[in-house]
């Protein structure tokens, strides 16, 4: 039997949320497409206080970045981007060309070609997410991208200097230091400054989302990947206090980031809900923590491992941390997720930061049909057929002549019939040779 301790909000008060964030960004996007960089400097000084000279760093700001930094830092920033560029390159290299001819004269290809812009949008208004950097820019440079444009919002009322080397160092062409809704909309649509890309991605927040949502279709996306969601299920072979270090981890991101646990044991229910208590007490981010676990906290108790299959799939969230007696059982179950972190061992923290997979992930159940960033999001599968005699032509024309019928296309059949006249010297049925 499935039963909840806990509930977060309604679903009534997320859609209210919802078409508040969708009216707003309807506004900016709007704004941004009539006014261009004028836009983008009212909506700056309005949410960030921040309308430099040029929006755009130059050399001499990126190199005072890195001045900035303990060389420790940058050692840092350094090994978690060979990471994440290590694990993209074995992924890229598992995306193959292919042709084969499939007819005697039939040759079918594909190609993976990079997609030739790309903006990367990396969150840093409450918190400087670094790591975001590596997530987009290096994966889109292991693509094989052309251009790659990065925007962060200011931080403490300037560029943050990690999140600049980390965009550097990842081989961002384009540097800019403003960030919401108008970042995205300015990336996407083009400004009198800003060359406009192809797709948009990274993380950000419910508004973030909401613009790449709305853009989607006039620039591609990578998936709606809106504020982090977290789900442990755990067993009685882990503790509370381990659970509830998991839970508010991911709740500190903001205060309507779900964070669920699911379990078979009432026992460790009950223990996490105390321990998340107790650190809340000494959290330094617990102020936003506490929010997002009374709101969007969940705890669900099941009976069996099937059980807690069932419903994680039906939650899909963006994180799913494994702490149970045979993890693997889940791994081999479950179906709807964005990444699983298998075992006590490892946490979301290590994909978030520097373990090598990637930390955009979906959410708002997109895990039903998308998984995460990866270095093939970047890259279009695109086919090509070639038919290399007569004799091959008019076999498949003679084929595609009847189907075409069948629909009553007579231009597409056209395409067909003037081939088998030309190379087969007789006519196909239902059409008189000239």
């Amino acid at each position: 039997m499935i039963r909840h301790l806990k509930t977060g909000v309604s679903t009534e008060q997320r859609a209210a949320d919802d078409a508040q964030v969708r009216s707003t960004v309807e506004q900016i996007i709007a704004e941004i497409a009539r006014d261009g960089d004028a836009a983008v400097r009212r909506y700056s000084e309005r949410f960030d206080k921040w309308s430099p000279p040029s929006f755009r760093l130059s050399r001499q700001e990126i190199e005072a970045a890195y001045a900035e930094l303990a060389p420790r830092t940058i050692d840092d920033i350094r090994f978690a981007q060979e990471q994440v560029r290590n694990f993209a390159q074995v992924q890229r290299a598992a995306l193959r060309d292919v042709e084969v001819e499939t007819l005697p004269g039939v040759v079918l290809g594909h190609k993976n070609l990079p997609v030739n812009s790309v903006g990367c949008y990396v969150p840093g208004g409450k918190y400087p997410l670094v790591a975001s950097a590596h997530m987009s820019v290096v994966t889109a440079k292991v693509a094989g991208v052309k251009r790659i444009v990065a925007c962060a919002p200011p931080y403490q009322g300037k560029p943050n200097p990690a999140i600049v080397v980390a965009m550097d160092m990842a081989g961002a062409d384009e540097i800019y230091a403003f960030g919401g809704v108008q970042a995205i909309a300015a990336m996407a649509l083009g400004t009198q400054t800003i060359g406009g890309v192809d797709m948009i991605v990274g993380p950000g927040n419910a508004y973030v989302a909401e613009a790449k949502r709305q853009l989607f279709g006039r620039i591609g996306i990578d998936l709606l990947a809106g504020p982090t969601e977290t789900l442990v299920i755990a067993d009685e072979t882990v503790d509370g206090e381990l659970c509830a270090a998991d839970l508010l981890g991911q709740a500190e991101h903001g205060p309507n980031s779900p964070a669920v646990l699911l379990t078979n044991s009432e026992k460790l229910a009950h223990d996490t809900v105390a321990a998340i208590e107790k650190q809340l007490a000494w959290l330094p981010t617990a102020e936003i923590a506490r929010r997002a676990w009374q709101d969007y906290g969940q705890v669900i108790l099941c009976d069996t491992y099937d059980e807690m299959v069932q419903v994680a799939d039906d939650i899909g969230s963006e994180h799913v941390q494994v702490m149970t007696r045979d993890p693997d059982y889940f791994l081999q179950k479950m179906t709807n997720y964005g990444a699983l972190f298998l075992g006590p061992e490892t946490n979301v923290s290590y994909g978030d930061k520097v373990i090598g997979t990637n930390h955009t992930l979906p959410t708002r159940k997109a895990s039903r049909y998308t998984g995460g960033l990866w270095v093939g999001k970047f890259i279009k599968t695109c086919t090509y057929q070639r038919v290399k005699t007569p004799e091959a032509s008019v076999m498949i024309g003679e084929y595609c002549s009847r189907l075409c019928a069948i629909e009553g296309f007579a231009g597409h059949k056209e395409q067909a019939d003037i081939r088998v006249r030309r190379y087969g010297g007789a006519a196909p049925a239902g059409k008189a040779a000239g």
